[in-house]
């Protein structure tokens, strides 16, 4: 059982800008594109940074507007360099979060969480960009049909890893919700069979319903 790359989901396809690029070229690139973000590369073709449109409305937020409330100093004084930029190179955020293609969605995954983005560029040798993978990318693990996820279960984890017979178990597979019913050989094998199949791609929950032939986990009893 592994999980699906990097390089599977990601969009490999991607639109770019360089440093130089116009701030208003930007603007428009996005909105003809359809896109929220674009990686800028420098004179070399390699990741500069990444500019999105966050990175882009301070601009619009900064500008005097009589009617309107009065930003704090200091935002101001943060935002003053974002402000005065006229091309991707002075408002890109830099260096960009990236990701190797060969990591897992859920190293992805946990990366944008904790580094609070919402896409990341995923580089290869040399800091080439080879395609951006985004949090609508990764949710299409959760696209997997039940009975391909029901077929992953039984053969990696039933059969494979825990040595079961199949005959003896059922994995119901439900709009990614799965349970798993009928019996194993021992009782230390449930817990393993839940956490891992609560790990395969595009499963939502798992409900517990096996029962155990042999209660391995019970200390032996003295004489």
């Amino acid at each position: 059982m592994s999980h699906r790359t990097v390089a599977e989901v990601m969009t490999a396809d991607v639109v770019t800008a360089d440093v130089t690029t116009p701030f208003k070229e930007l603007a428009v690139i996005m909105a003809s594109q359809g896109v929220s973000a674009l990686p800028v590369l420098d004179g070399k073709s390699r990741l500069a940074g990444m500019v999105s449109e966050a990175d882009l409305l301070p601009k619009q937020a900064f500008q005097e507007d009589p009617g309107a409330r009065s930003l704090p100093w200091w935002r101001r004084w943060l935002g003053r360099d974002r402000t005065a930029g006229v091309v991707a190179g002075d408002v890109m955020t830099s260096p960009a979060v990236t990701i190797s293609p060969e990591e897992s969605v859920v190293a992805a995954a946990r990366l944008m969480e904790r580094r609070k983005v919402k896409r990341l560029a995923v580089t290869g040798p040399d800091a080439r960009l080879v395609g951006v993978v985004s949090r609508r990318d990764l949710l299409r693990v959760y696209l997997r049909p039940d009975p391909e996820i029901h077929q992953e279960i039984v053969d990696d984890i039933f059969t494979r890893y825990l040595g079961t017979d199949p005959a003896l178990v059922r994995v119901i597979v439900t709009e990614g919700v799965v349970t798993l019913a009928g019996q194993v050989e021992r009782k230390s094998m449930i817990p393993l069979a839940v956490r891992m199949s609560r790990s395969v791609d595009g499963v939502v929950d798992v409900t517990d319903e096996l029962t155990f032939g042999v209660n391995d986990t019970r200390p032996p009893t003295l004489s």
